[in-house]
This record gives structure tokens, sequence and C-alpha cells, in this order.
């Protein structure tokens, strides 16, 4: 019967776990560039001499559903998005550098191009800073072009060119920020091939609909469950009754 109590107990545990999860994904299905977390399950057994036959539920792995979304148009100079594979990367504070898809960017207040979060565009030098009173462009390659408001207005000049990488999908971890890095902390090599669409934003990856059928399974398993961890409880009553009577 305890066997029964080591499955029905960590599988309600981690059940609740992937609950979180799909609630997570619901919260992002409007986020730009979000990919949809996964949790995956597996049974692992129970090590001791006495517990052979037993086993835990555990949460094996977290994974992230990488398939690219939608993009939809802003026509707003710093929203890029990805076309296809690939990342931007970000300049962190503390050197090292993390990747988003999220493209929907601005400028600070000394002119620094950076996230909505405040985490500075790397460039292919350092963070991209942009002089005021200027007309932006961004090119597919990244590469960010200015036109003065004043003066000659074909006097074009290229400041610098945000960094795209496109590193190998399980090299990648997603971080507490839902920001992804590599696994061995480590910077990616720049990737020529990486395209931006200017004046757009990549949607969210999660489907709504299927993360709420998710959310209504878990729901139930988690039911089945708990009922039997109480039907483990009611075997042992009965067990007792029996021997007591003896």
């Amino acid at each position: 019967m305890d066997r029964l109590i080591y499955i029905a107990m960590t599988g309600a545990k981690h059940t609740l776990g992937r609950q979180a999860a799909v609630a997570h994904n619901l919260a992002n299905a409007t986020s730009a560039g979000y990919r949809a977390e996964e949790h995956r399950l597996r049974a692992v057994q129970v090590r001791g001499e006495s517990l052979p036959t037993r086993a835990f539920v555990v949460d094996a792995s977290v994974a992230t559903d990488f398939t690219p979304a939608p993009l939809r148009q802003t026509g707003r100079v710093f929203d890029v998005a990805i076309q296809g594979p690939g990342w931007i990367a970000l300049a962190l504070p503390d050197g090292t550098e993390a990747y988003t898809r999220n493209g929907s960017l601005e400028l600070s207040a000394n002119g620094v191009l950076q996230t909505r979060n405040g985490i500075p565009v790397q460039g292919s030098g350092g963070p991209v800073s942009i002089p005021p009173d200027n007309e932006i462009t961004i090119a597919r390659d990244g590469t960010i072009s200015v036109i003065p408001k004043t003066g000659s207005p074909n006097a074009v000049a290229a400041i610098g060119q945000i960094k795209l990488v496109n590193p190998p999908e399980q090299d990648l971890a997603r971080g507490a920020d839902g920001l992804f890095r590599l696994g061995d902390g480590g910077a990616a090599e720049a990737d020529g091939n990486v395209a931006l669409a200017a004046g757009f934003l990549e949607a969210s990856n999660v489907n709504a609909v299927d993360q709420m059928v998710n959310m209504i399974a878990l729901a139930r398993q988690f039911e089945m469950q708990m009922q039997m961890l109480r039907k483990a409880e009611e075997n042992d009553r009965a067990s007792s009754q029996l021997l007591a009577n003896r």
C-alpha cells in the first residue's frame, strides 16, 4: 500500500508544479516573443535495500517550445522581430549576455537602446548609443542608421549594429528573469544569417486553448491522485480493523 502512497503523493506535488507552469504560459499569452514552457514528469526508483519496488514521480526536465510565432506589424521605429531562427543579444549588468525574442525596444534617457525592462541591447562593440535629433532606421541585418533632422537630409550614417545570434536551441537555458542564456555562461557568436523585420513584433507562441485544456486535464489528474491517497487511507483503516478483530 505504501507504493500507492509514494506514487500518488509525489505525483500530486509535481502536478501542482505543472499547473503553475501552465498558468505562467497563459499569463504570457500576449507577451511579445515569449516561448512556452513545458514540464516533463517521469518515475524514479527509490533507493534503499528495503525499498526496491517503490517509485517517486519527479519533474525530470523543464523544456521550452521554440516554435516560431506570427509577426504583427506595429509601425513603431524601435520595434523589431526576428524572422525565422535567432535571438537578440542583451548586455547584462554583470558583463554577460542574455538572449530574447522580444524586440520591443526603446531609448533610455542617455540615448542607449534597451529593452522595456531597461537592459541595454548588445551591439557589435558593446551597448548601442543613439545621438539625439536623428531619424532612426534599423536594417534587416540589425544595422542602425541615423539621418540628422537638421542639415543635409542625405547624410546617412551607420552608428552601430544589433548583435544577432543563433546558438543551438539545446544549449540555451531559461533564467528566472525569462531571458535565455548559454548553459556554459559564455557568449554566442554573431550570426549574419539572422534577419530582423523593422516595425514588427513577434507574438507569443503560447496556444491559449491548448493551455486551458492542459489546465483542466491537470486539475483532474490532481484530483485522481488525491482520491488514490484517500483510498490508501481507507485501506489502511480497514486493515487495522481486521487485525484488531483477530
